[in-house]
């Protein structure tokens, strides 16, 4: 096999860690390829950003660099830092203003993730519409599926399996549609996470989408079993609880497991999205209590008729 060979498959190699979810791996990865490589330290420092070491993209890509590497630096700001939220979202949208086919691929995913986490989805799709690179095209997917148009991620999916039927991101995407539209799809679905589980590891993003499977098809002791084994390699993982939280709304009798991952979701991802519309929703309901609340706070036996 040549040298560029070779290259080209530890790019692949490093891509499909990613995808699965398989960080550091992905990073170890990275770190063996010698040769400097923008794709590389693409990967590199997204998955740094998907474990959360938002200091390390910091710390190594200059609010200063030239490369497009720039918008990751963004993107860490945005996730690690809630008063920066506002200002990276302009700083997208200014960049995002001229002509979208001469703005780089990079910029293009770090700004459709931050529309996404902003629940944007139509300026995401903006920016994400016409572009043929496939993970382009899977966060189009997404973001039609958030917006519950699964007729219309059917033709994103069918322009994904023209351009790479076999790619790893494509069968993703084929999975999460396959959720979307539920009932036999989810068997489906299924055995496509079981496949990659088989083909590459179990990384918890897999196992996730197993347990949202089980989940569908009311096979609750099958997602209880596969949620363990996820809590047991990170206790912490958000996926993870927020699938435990469905979980014990469908199985549990009392309230004191959701109370628990509840918990758990509000202070350890405070930034979440279920942890701002929770607060979100809880500040309402005293706004409401305090306007609507009864003026006569006494207990009602110190009341004189």
């Amino acid at each position: 096999m040549s040298r560029q060979n070779n290259e080209v498959s530890e790019l692949i190699d490093v891509e499909n860690a990613f995808y699965i979810g398989n960080y550091q791996t992905c990073i170890n990865e990275c770190n063996k390829i010698s040769k400097p490589s923008l794709e590389k330290d693409v990967y590199m420092y997204r998955s740094y950003i998907a474990q959360n070491k938002y200091r390390v993209v910091l710390d190594e890509i200059k609010s200063s660099d030239e490369t497009p590497l720039l918008a990751l630096r963004y993107l860490a700001e945005y996730l690690s830092n809630a008063t920066r939220k506002e200002a990276v979202v302009s700083i997208f949208d200014e960049k995002f203003q001229g002509d979208i086919n001469a703005v780089d691929v990079i910029w293009i995913i770090a700004g459709a993730i931050v529309y996404i986490n902003e629940e944007s989805y139509e300026t995401a799709m903006k920016i994400l519409a016409g572009n043929f690179n496939l993970e382009c095209m899977s966060l189009h997917l997404h973001c039609l599926l958030k917006m519950y148009r699964v007729d219309l991620a059917k033709q994103v999916f069918a322009t994904m399996q023209e351009k790479d039927d076999d790619a790893t991101l494509t069968q993703l995407s084929q999975a999460w549609l396959n959720i979307q539209i539920g009932g036999e799809k989810l068997q489906d679905a299924y055995f496509i996470f079981q496949d990659l589980c088989d083909k590459f590891s179990p990384t918890l993003l897999l196992l996730n989408g197993q347990a949202v499977c089980y989940i569908g098809q009311q096979k609750y002791d099958d997602a209880e079993q596969v949620l363990r084994e996820c809590l047991n390699r990170d206790p912490n993982n958000y996926d993870t609880l927020i699938n435990l939280l469905a979980l014990s709304q469908q199985k549990d009798k009392n309230s004191s497991q959701f109370n628990r991952y509840l918990s758990q979701i509000l202070d350890d991802h405070k930034n979440s999205s279920l942890a701002n519309a929770y607060n979100k929703r809880q500040s309402e309901f005293d706004r409401l209590v305090l306007q609507f609340g009864p003026s006569n706070t006494k207990p009602v036996d110190e009341i004189v008729a």
